[in-house]
């Protein structure tokens, strides 16, 4: 049975389908939620939604979601700028600053190599790291590649390992296997090999 919706609440609800994560229940269920917004709180909504597509760009050094030209992260001088860790996307670098372990600085890749979806090395911002690690001022020492262990962040972390070792760069992966916390009865197969291969003497 078709559900009826007044024209500007269908389109509504159509739109919020198109996000990642969102069905047609959940859809209508926030559809329905704004609509019960007093009037300032839709308008601020709105506002929020048209500013951040006006004012966010991406940062011309680390390619990370910024307000101008370069990331706060890019200018600041307390930042170990020798260190160097590679992420797929910037959520995943947001994941790493709030360990609040890293040090270094970032460059994200805006994606993962991907054949199935199309997504070949000339799609992410590859070209830029190696440029990047073969003339930056400081020098790059380490890079850490930290990208999710699948098939795409492990063939993506592998070619851009190829890539960066002939310029003299140390190049590193973050380790994968078990969680803190987890028990070896309920690890899948995979994640058991991962934490032989990556163990570390004591």
């Amino acid at each position: 049975m078709a559900v009826y919706y007044p024209k500007p609440l269908a389109r509504l609800v159509s739109e919020f389908e198109k996000l990642p994560g969102i069905g047609p229940k959940s859809a209508q269920r926030l559809a329905f939620y704004i609509m019960r917004l007093p009037e300032e709180e839709t308008r601020a909504l709105a506002d929020a939604l048209t500013t951040i597509k006006a004012s966010i760009k991406f940062c011309r050094i680390c390619h990370n979601y910024s307000e101008g030209e370069i990331c706060d992260i890019c200018t600041d001088p307390r930042r170990d700028h020798t260190l160097l860790c590679v992420v797929a996307e910037p959520r995943d670098l947001i994941a790493v600053e709030k360990t609040g372990e890293f040090k270094g600085v970032y460059h994200v890749l805006q994606g993962v190599i991907s054949p199935l979806d199309g997504i070949g090395p000339d799609k992410l911002r590859i070209k830029d790291l190696q440029q990047r690690v073969a003339e930056g001022d400081p020098r790059v020492e380490e890079v850490i590649l930290a990208t999710n262990p699948t098939v795409e962040g492990d063939t993506t972390s592998m070619y851009v390992a190829g890539l960066l070792k002939p310029l003299g760069v140390k190049v590193t992966r973050i380790a994968h296997g078990m969680p803190v916390g987890g028990d070896l009865d309920y690890a899948d197969q995979a994640t058991l090999i991962q934490a032989y291969e990556y163990r570390r003497e004591l």
